[in-house]
C-alpha cells in the first residue's frame, strides 16, 4: 500500500472531524480556536485618536493606563507619551508579557490597547491583546482605532509622541 496515500487520506479525515466540529460548536468555543482579528473587536470598544488624546489632556478625567501591544522595533522608534510597551500580541510570549502586566489590576481598572503596526484590518497583534484582556475578566478595555497605522492616525496629528525604552 502506499504509504503517501495513508497519510494523506488520515489528515484528510483528521481535518473532516476538526471542521465538523468546529460546525457544531459554540461561538465562544469558535472564537477559542480561531485568532482574534480586529473586526472582532465591538465597535463600542473602540476608542478613536482625538478622543484618546483628549482624555489624556483632559483635567480631573481618569487616565487609563495605556499599553501598545505591537513590536518593540516600533516602540522604540514611537509611542503615544505615557504608554508602556506590553508585548507582541500575535506572539505566545507578548500575550504572556502582557498577562503579567495586567495581573495584578483590579478588573474594572480603565485600559486602552493599540498597536498601528499596519491597516486596522491587517493588524494581528490587537485582536488577540484584546481577546485575552476580555478572557481575563477586565470589563473596561478600550482599543484605539488607528484606521491605516501609528504615524499616520497619532503621530502625523501632532499628538504627543515620545522614543526610546
Amino acid at each position: 500500500m502506499n504509504m503517501g496515500l495513508v497519510l494523506r487520506t488520515g489528515a484528510a479525515a483528521a481535518l473532516g472531524v476538526a471542521l465538523c466540529a468546529l460546525v457544531r460548536a459554540p461561538a465562544a468555543a469558535q472564537w477559542a480556536l480561531a485568532p482574534a482579528a480586529a473586526s472582532t473587536i465591538p465597535a463600542s470598544q473602540l476608542l478613536q485618536p482625538e478622543q484618546l488624546n483628549l482624555l489624556l489632556h483632559t483635567k480631573g478625567a481618569e487616565k487609563p493606563l495605556v499599553l501598545q501591544v505591537g513590536s518593540h522595533v516600533m516602540f522604540a522608534e514611537a509611542h503615544i507619551a505615557g504608554s508602556e510597551y506590553a508585548g507582541p500580541g500575535s506572539q505566545d510570549a507578548g500575550l504572556q508579557q502582557l498577562r503579567s502586566r495586567v495581573g495584578p489590576l483590579k478588573r474594572n481598572a480603565f485600559i486602552v490597547i493599540y498597536c498601528g503596526c499596519c491597516p486596522w484590518s491587517h493588524c494581528p497583534n490587537i485582536g488577540p491583546a484584546y481577546k485575552l484582556l476580555h478572557d481575563m475578566g477586565f470589563t473596561r478595555v478600550k482599543a484605539l482605532y488607528l484606521a491605516d497605522n501609528f504615524g499616520a492616525d497619532w503621530a502625523d496629528k501632532g499628538y504627543p509622541v515620545e522614543s526610546g525604552r
